[in-house]
């Protein structure tokens, strides 16, 4: 069984979400997709929180979030325990964040990045594992702000 993603956004992010959910299926993932499935507003807190728990319960092994610049998102991802969700700009900044954080949820900004740049965002982030050793302990930290 291939690995799974979980896929959420706000009216903000549809197309972006629509091309990370592409990118990761050409990439071998299994892509469950929690909308939205229109272009009405929605509240990005409610698809944060649906990403953030999918991931955190361990039936999806990674999330990816698109608003309109990723911050709301990442933001209320990160208040699920066991989230380590990043806000990500560049390729070199998803691969680190996979690599050094084991970044779990990958939060986009549609209006920020743009669908082509966006996209390979999401592509860096889907193909690199984490690097753990010396990271291993460091992520423990992070994991023991959460009690």
């Amino acid at each position: 069984m291939a690995d799974r993603v979980v896929t959420g956004s706000d009216h903000a992010g549809l197309q972006l979400r629509a091309e990370v959910v592409r990118i990761a299926r050409e990439k071998g993932f299994e892509v469950e997709d929690l909308g939205p499935f229109g272009a009405d507003s929605v509240d990005y807190p409610d698809y944060a929180r649906k990403v953030a728990e999918a991931v955190a319960s361990g039936r999806a092994k990674l999330g990816i979030l698109v608003c309109g610049t990723g911050i709301g998102m990442s933001i209320a991802a990160n208040k699920v325990k066991g989230v380590r969700a990043a806000v990500c700009r560049s390729e070199y900044e998803a691969r680190m964040a996979r690599a050094h954080n084991d970044a779990n949820v990958l939060c986009l900004g549609e209006r920020v990045t743009g669908l082509g740049v966006g996209g390979a965002i999401a592509a860096e982030f889907l193909s690199q594992p984490f690097e753990g050793g010396r990271h291993e302990r460091r992520v423990r930290k992070i994991a023991d702000l959460e009690k």
